[in-house]
């Protein structure tokens, strides 16, 4: 199991736009992968869980990865939620 922490940069959150393309990314790999933050625990391959969280900047993210891919996930979804910036 692979798992890091991240800071939400971007002004507006996860919204839509964004949490498309994040959940697009963590469904290429085989790896199950989670998100944690504001106590739940999510799927990071549904849109509808993502939407869910209700991720708005600052927010305090743990993604976690555990499959055969799970440190490549864990790195390139990391790098992605960093490049939302608006």
């Amino acid at each position: 199991m692979t798992k890091e922490t991240f800071i939400i940069e971007n002004s507006t959150g996860i919204h839509a736009r964004p949490a498309s393309e994040f959940v697009k990314t963590a469904g290429k790999f085989k790896s199950k992968i989670e998100l944690t933050a504001k106590g739940r625990t999510i799927d990071a391959k549904s849109i509808i869980m993502v939407m869910g969280l209700g991720l708005t900047k600052d927010t305090e993210v743990v993604i976690t990865a555990d499959g055969a891919d799970e440190k490549t996930a864990v790195k390139e979804l990391v790098a992605l939620a960093h490049s939302f910036k608006t």
